[in-house]
Order: structure tokens, then C-alpha cells, then sequence
């Protein structure tokens, strides 16, 4: 086993980005906002970002934004839900380019999405999920505006997802679900509200998540997945209970998913690549400190130096 690929999976998101008519960008039309984040901020955690043209993202990001609500959609044409106008917020904190935005727009935008019992719904159609109140949590942190909503009311409707096994679910009685519970210890830890985690239950959950073959999974009796190199070690991370995966043997199982002739990273061994598991892999082996790699925060799922960029600006 090689190490990361690092010059091939740079060169692997470039291309992605420009082949607009292959199956591959068609089937996540749809969500390509959500593929610019994975991608760049991969591009990021590798030091390759100067890579794409800055200017022409931050262009084709602000016609993804809805000028009535204020909110971003997943592609120019298309409706805006949180999700979207989540990652719209994390590509222009990459570059560092806040100021085309109309921060007091978008923000209030994702405080309209507060329900009264503190949940958050998606998009004007109303579903609720977990997922959106960290979306919300996160974008408004980021933007320095989480005052518009109810952070308390936010809280205790996560604090109602959480279940006997310590992990938390989409919604109150939930399966607990290693990509729920990184959105609700990620919404816990931006509003300094981890008290609320029983971290060794949880950790314990999340830790039995390792497979045979090194990798981790989302529930139990799964296969492992590359993406829960990043939902499950996050949350072991900001619980402070990382050390109690085999760290080795996780490395291992990611960089054998890896594409070493074209660059990429699959789900699993022998897999096809896309930019989705590229990113979670990468973000991963951030989170283990692989040499070479930038750090990620784990809460904000961006680089820490763009986080330190953002709070600690003078």
C-alpha cells in the first residue's frame, strides 16, 4: 500500500469540475453546490486550491442564490433549501470572499427556517431533519448572526433527538445514525452545549462502528463506507474519544480506496471514485493528522485556518 494520491486527486476534482455533460456531473446537477464544497475544500485540506479559477466560483456561486429569499439553491434554476445555501457559505468562507454577500439577507433567510419548537425545516415545503438545524447552526455561526434565532430552543429540540444508546436520530425516536449524530454533536459543539452528550455511551457507539477491514460504517450490521471516515471520527474528535478507534487500521482502509491511476476515492475498495467519498477520505485522514494534509475542524467541516480566518479576523 502507497500513500495518498495527493497530485492525482487534485487533478481528478479539476477535471470533475470541468465536464459538464458526463454522467457523473449530470447525476449531481441537482447538487452541485454541495459538489463544489466537497470538491474545493478537498483542494484545500491538500494545499491545491490555487488550483481553480477563485473568481469564476464566487460568479456562478452568487446565480445559485434566490434574490427574493435569500437563500442557495444546488444549482443556477433551481430552488434554494438549507443544505445548499450551507455549502454556498463554506465555498465563499474557502475563499474568503463574504463581502458579495448580503449577509443580513441570507441569514435571515436561514432564521425564517426556526420552527417554534426550535427544529428547523429544510426548505419553504417544511420538512424537519436533524441535518437542518446544524445547516442553520452552522451557517449563522459562521456569518456571526446565530442571534436571530432561538439557540435555546435549537438545543433542546436536538437534546430530544438523542436516544437510549447515546446517538441521535433525523427526528425525536430516530435510529441513531452516524451522519445525524455528526450534525447534532457538530450543532452541540458551535453552541457550546456538549454537556448535553453522554460521551462515553456515545463513544462506545460510535467506536463499534469499526469494521474487519478497518473501515467504519453508519449503523450497525452496515458495510464499511469511506463517508464515515468523516461522520463517525468528527463526533469521536469533539467528544475527545478518537483514541479509542484503531487509527492504523482506518488509514489503511481509506487509502486502499483510493484510484492510484487517476486519482479519486471510492466507498469501498475497487469501487468508482467521485468527489463525495474523495472529500470524506480526505477529511478523514485530516482528522487522523496524515502528513501533509491541512487540519479540518471537526465541528465546522472546513480547514482550520479558514475557521481562525473568520473568528479571530481583527
Amino acid at each position: 500500500m502507497g500513500g495518498l494520491e495527493e497530485e492525482k486527486h487534485a487533478r481528478y476534482i479539476v477535471s470533475v469540475e470541468k465536464k459538464k455533460d458526463d454522467f457523473e456531473a449530470l447525476v449531481i446537477e441537482h447538487l452541485r453546490m454541495n459538489g463544489a464544497y466537497w470538491g474545493l475544500t478537498t483542494l484545500d485540506l491538500l494545499n491545491k486550491i490555487g488550483a481553480i479559477d477563485a473568481d469564476g466560483v464566487v460568479s456562478w456561486v452568487m446565480e445559485c442564490q434566490d434574490k427574493d429569499c435569500g437563500g442557495f439553491a444546488g444549482n443556477s434554476g433551481h430552488d434554494p433549501h438549507l443544505l445548499y445555501t450551507l455549502s454556498a457559505v463554506q465555498v465563499l468562507a474557502l475563499l474568503d470572499r463574504f463581502d458579495v454577500l448580503d449577509i443580513e439577507k441570507v441569514s435571515d433567510y436561514v432564521a425564517g427556517l426556526q420552527n417554534e419548537d426550535g427544529s428547523f425545516s429544510g426548505d419553504m415545503w417544511g420538512e424537519i431533519d436533524t441535518r437542518f438545524s446544524y445547516c442553520a447552526i452552522c451557517c449563522l455561526s459562521l456569518l456571526g448572526r446565530l442571534s436571530k434565532i432561538n439557540v435555546e430552543k435549537a438545543v433542546n429540540y436536538i437534546v430530544s433527538c438523542k436516544n437510549l444508546d447515546g446517538g441521535f436520530g433525523s427526528i425525536p425516536g430516530g435510529e441513531s445514525h452516524a451522519g445525524q449524530i455528526f450534525c447534532c454533536v457538530g450543532a452541540l459543539a458551535i453552541t457550546g452545549s456538549l454537556h448535553y452528550v453522554d460521551r462515553d455511551l456515545l463513544g462506545w457507539w460510535l467506536c463499534e462502528r469499526q469494521c474487519k477491514d478497518g473501515g467504519l460504517s453508519g449503523r450497525p450490521e452496515k458495510l464499511a463506507d469511506v463517508c464515515y471516515s468523516w461522520w463517525v471520527l468528527s463526533s469521536l474528535v469533539m467528544i475527545d474519544r478518537v483514541h479509542w478507534i484503531d487509527k492504523e487500521k482506518l488509514t489503511r482502509f481509506i487509502l486502499n480506496c483510493q484510484d492510484n491511476d487517476n486519482g479519486g476515492i471510492s466507498d469501498r475498495p475497487d469501487n468508482a471514485v467521485d468527489v463525495f467519498h474523495t472529500f470524506f477520505g480526505v477529511a478523514g485522514l485530516s482528522l487522523m493528522e496524515y502528513p501533509g494534509l491541512k487540519s479540518i475542524d471537526p465541528a465546522y467541516a472546513l480547514p482550520v485556518d479558514v475557521v481562525n480566518r473568520i473568528f479571530f479576523r481583527k
